[in-house]
């Protein structure tokens, strides 16, 4: 029996991702694969390196910094999100992420990225963050607020624009059992946005636009796939037992803890159901 693990983005919500992950360390829930989405990337590796708690510490601890993510930021680089700082003097400097460990899990993880060319998504395996670090930078980079990301002279952008929740991807790699972790209540639909922002920003790339148009349809038809597989016991769902009401650049390090603490709240809760899911033969 092989399990897969499937990580939902989201931005600073994935706080709430940081929170189940702790406790499945904690408590030695262990996986044989690992797909995840743009903060679901960010923050999942973490779990592969066994650094419980490094992804609130580092949050809380930067997010109000300009040189992190914001406005300045955005104004300054063209990305809300500081490549610089964020993804290199942080996890190189200034709070070290273990890669020696991730590359020795023995786990294959998986990043979704968003080819613009085709509008299609990708899932490139990581096997080392530091040596992949665009990679990452790529799934996590938010449309309309970063520039795209070339990997091999193609661009790039956030994974969760073409498949937001890639559970099909997993069980199309042959995995049996399925833990999904999203960072959406329950009653939660996509809506669809204005069309105008991307027709200006993304006109040289009208597969990609078409794309981000339909996001809220595709999301909302594998939201409603999900909780059917969910139904049949053929998948095991944890998401936020409550609304997870915080801005996609949260400074508030407060409300990033409540988030985290939501997460580590459900996954505790999710448990016992969880380790009857894992062991019961389909």
């Amino acid at each position: 029996m092989k399990v897969g693990l499937v990580l939902e983005g989201g931005a600073m919500r994935g706080m709430y991702t940081a929170g189940v992950l702790d406790i499945f360390l904690d408590q030695g829930i262990a996986v044989d694969g690992v797909i995840g989405v743009s903060a679901g990337v960010l923050f999942g590796v973490n779990y592969l390196s066994k650094q419980r708690g490094r992804s609130i510490r580092y949050n809380k601890k930067f997010n109000g910094d300009r040189r992190y993510m914001g406005m300045h930021s955005l104004l300054t680089t063209g990305n809300i999100v500081n490549t610089e700082f964020a993804y290199y003097t942080v996890p190189y400097e200034l709070d070290v992420f273990d890669d020696e460990t991730f590359k020795h899990s023995g786990v294959p993880f998986y990043a979704v990225v968003t080819n613009m060319l085709t509008g299609k998504p990708e899932y490139i395996q990581i096997e080392s963050v530091f040596e992949q670090m665009e990679v990452l930078r790529a799934s996590a980079s938010m449309p309309h607020v970063s520039k795209p990301v070339y990997l091999d002279g193609i661009p790039y952008l956030d994974g969760g624009i073409a498949d937001s929740i890639p559970y099909q991807k997993m069980m199309d790699l042959g995995y049996d059992k399925i833990i999904v972790v999203l960072t959406r209540d329950f009653s939660y639909r996509k809506k669809p946005s204005s069309k105008l922002p991307s027709a200006i920003h993304y006109r040289n790339y009208p597969e990609f636009r078409n794309t981000l148009e339909h996001r809220y349809e595709s999301y909302n038809a594998s939201v409603a796939h999900l909780r059917w597989l969910e139904k049949q016991g053929n998948v095991f769902v944890i998401r936020p037992s409550s609304p997870i009401g915080i801005k996609r650049i949260e400074k508030d390090a407060e409300k990033l803890q409540t988030v985290y603490e939501l997460g580590l709240h459900d996954a505790t809760n999710a448990l016992a159901d969880l380790k009857t899911y894992l062991t019961t033969m389909s």
